[in-house]
């Protein structure tokens, strides 16, 4: 099983710095995740977010692919409804070509109402409209409908879906299921056997919240308000425009669900024994070919993102095993 870190590239005005010395920071702890052995790295989409989050994945991806040589990389998850197929394909095969084959295609649904709005899309005929999405880039990537074309044949492409309906869908395409419920992998495998395709083929990986620290207690504090801000902007991101409220997410919520039995917290901050027996758990039953780690949450502080990183490659061959 690989391991990686995932990087939003959000900047809260709490915390904020400079955007040059934030993205030139997160190319470097890519480059030092692959020294110490981690296999990947991933980023996302989201459009007009107050504290920066990533609105162009593949330029990022490019900078960090021109700086490493064994690192793969990946999208988890481009929104596919807001992108013409050929702009998808064009912009794929070119990190696909400066990583010289290293890129994995994650295309998702998306979520936020002001993002479709924002690009003239429309959000209730998404998921339709992200399985054709997937149809089209796959087409184009394997069948010279771009120029240049990418190195990899044919182009692995991922669908960042959820739930039943979801992980039928994706098995329908062919696709790997961006998610590591073991719920979704007996709908997954149906899927795969109605689009004709091999059931023992499933493949399945997700964004896992496990940050690794030698003292998680006092790390896990130190993380509540970053944790809360990241949890905040996402379920206000949610409910826009719909009309209903969420409450907000607090430190003394979070300390509180994180001790009541059975509530899995959003974040779980564990020493390095733990966090293997942690991901191992997560992974069980699930054809995981990868998982991966958000490398900061929010900000969060660099001795934090540093230390995780480190220990994230010193469990790495304990995982490799799995």
């Amino acid at each position: 099983m690989r391991i990686g870190i995932y990087f939003d590239m959000r900047n809260p005005a709490e915390w904020q710095r400079s955007p040059a010395a934030l993205y030139s920071d997160a190319i470097d702890l890519a480059v030092e995740a692959e020294r110490l052995g981690l296999d990947s790295a991933w980023v996302s989409e989201h459009h007009v977010f107050d504290d920066g989050y990533l609105p162009q994945p593949f330029p990022l991806l490019g900078a960090i692919a021109a700086r490493t040589t064994r690192l793969l990389l990946g999208t988890a998850i481009v929104i596919a409804p807001l992108h013409h197929p050929s702009h998808l394909a064009e912009q794929a095969a070119i990190v696909d070509i400066i990583s010289n084959g290293r890129l994995r295609l994650g295309l998702g649904a998306g979520y936020v109402q002001r993002e479709f709005d924002m690009f003239g899309a429309d959000m209730h005929t998404r998921y339709g409209t992200t399985d054709q999405r997937i149809r089209d880039v796959r087409a184009l990537l394997d069948n010279d409908g771009v120029t240049p074309r990418p190195i990899q044949r044919p182009f692995p492409i991922w669908a960042g879906y959820q739930g039943p309906q979801g992980a039928r869908r994706a098995g329908r395409l062919g696709c790997g299921l961006l998610s590591l419920n073991p719920e979704l992998l007996a709908p997954y495998r149906e899927g795969l056997v109605e689009g004709g395709h091999d059931p023992s083929t499933a493949r399945m990986m997700a964004l896992l919240g496990v940050i690794v620290a030698d003292d998680p207690e006092s790390t896990y504090e130190r993380l509540l308000p970053y944790v809360c801000h990241q949890l905040n902007t996402y379920r206000a991101a949610m409910v826009e425009g719909t009309g209903r409220t969420v409450s907000i997410i607090t430190p003394e919520k979070l300390r509180e669900g994180r001790k009541k039995p059975g509530v899995i917290p959003p974040i779980e901050v564990l020493d390095p024994s733990d966090a293997v027996t942690r991901l191992r758990q997560l992974t069980d039953g699930v054809p995981a070919e990868e998982v991966y780690l958000w490398a900061s949450i929010a900000g969060m502080p660099d001795d934090i993102v540093q230390r995780h990183v480190e220990l994230l490659g010193s469990i790495k061959p304990a995982l490799a095993n799995s």
